[in-house]
């Protein structure tokens, strides 16, 4: 169900004027404005950077005699099939986090380059895996993005993989025994969903050597059961080591990532990536809610947080039909209804 929780999971309504989707908490009834409608974008073949009108269902407005009733607050209704629940995850906390707490020109160390997990931050996932697994979130995920680096796919695998691999196994391991220096055993694809690398999701790009990724090819003998089909290029030619990418770029590279998820057809995602990437995106939304959902929800991660969103399309992007939907009138017969004949009526 749209408005279900999850337990642990923090929650905060997300909206946006530039965009085609609203993002919904999985708890919080939504406390919207009325959208105005602006013109769609002339070019068919891409997405456009403005809002189409919101047609929902509302709650009586300040007017209504409903005085013993938060008059702010709204309830709005969506078709569900023009929804996906998103799960996002920053990745555990990595060596780079520890060097860069203690001095911030540790940044710039070649020493963390890809930098992986500590060992604390695999507690870190192996408690998420706990959560994620008593929560029946593991159950209901249909597929796993995660960012191309090491941090965040090992992030990935231990929080929603299916465990220690064993010899004999017929399944190809999320990860090898040792992948990427982590000291942990192999971990099994077995009843788990498709695991994603995708560019879009990554870090701020360049100048810090923790965000450059190694080539396709190394990661591949690493995390055998990742699909890296989605990355053009062996080697990484996004970083740049004397540029450091702009919040607003990251910011536009994070909504070009979100309008691509209607692209996929897996309803339930979950979305491994990084804290840069995740406050820039999501503080593009917000700005007609509460102060304090808003703050709820675009506040920075912390390492290996978990908050779970209803991302909704309000603008015609996704193209699934309804698969709970019922045309009724099978077989066919007289269905008048009985106040159709009354005064003010619409039958």
């Amino acid at each position: 169900m749209m408005m279900s929780s999850f337990c642990g999971s923090s929650h905060g309504i997300i909206s946006s004027n530039r965009t085609q989707f609203l993002l919904f908490p999985l708890i919080k009834p939504p406390e919207l404005k009325r959208s105005t409608p602006i013109r769609k974008s002339h070019s068919p073949s891409s997405y456009s950077a403005f809002h189409t009108p919101l047609l929902c269902f509302s709650s009586p407005s300040s007017s209504s005699n409903n005085t013993d009733m938060d008059s702010s607050a709204t309830t709005t209704l969506f078709p569900l099939h023009r929804t996906k629940t998103l799960h996002l995850v920053r990745h555990a906390q990595g060596f780079h986090n520890v060097e860069g707490e203690k001095n911030h020109d540790a940044y710039l160390s070649e020493e963390l380059f890809d930098a992986q997990l500590t060992p604390l931050g695999w507690q870190q996932v192996d408690n998420l895996h706990k959560h994620i697994t008593e929560c029946g979130i593991d159950k209901k995920v249909e597929l796993v993005i995660v960012s191309p680096l090491l941090r965040t796919m090992q992030t990935a695998v231990g929080a929603f993989g299916g465990g220690d691999y064993a010899d004999g196994m017929d399944v190809t391991p999320l990860m090898v025994a040792n992948g990427g220096n982590s000291n942990r055993s192999a971990v099994s694809s077995l009843n788990t969903p498709p695991f994603v690398a995708v560019e879009l999701c990554r870090e701020h790009l360049g100048v810090h050597p923790c965000d450059r990724r190694r080539g396709v090819g190394e990661y591949r003998t690493i995390f055998p059961a990742i699909d890296f089909s989605l990355i053009e290029n062996e080697e990484d030619v996004l970083w740049k080591a004397d540029v450091r990418e702009a919040d607003e770029s990251l910011a536009a590279r994070g909504m070009k990532f979100m309008n691509w998820l209607w692209t996929r057809k897996e309803k339930e995602i979950a979305v491994v990536t990084h804290s840069g990437f995740l406050f820039h995106t999501l503080s593009a939304f917000g700005k007609d809610c509460h102060p304090t959902v808003q703050q709820e929800i675009c506040k920075h991660f912390a390492n290996c947080e978990l908050r779970s969103v209803v991302i909704i399309d309000r603008g015609m992007m996704g193209s699934d039909s309804s698969t709970t939907n019922y045309p009724g009138k099978i077989p066919t017969g007289l269905d008048l209804p009985s106040d159709a004949g009354a005064p003010n009526s619409s039958a």
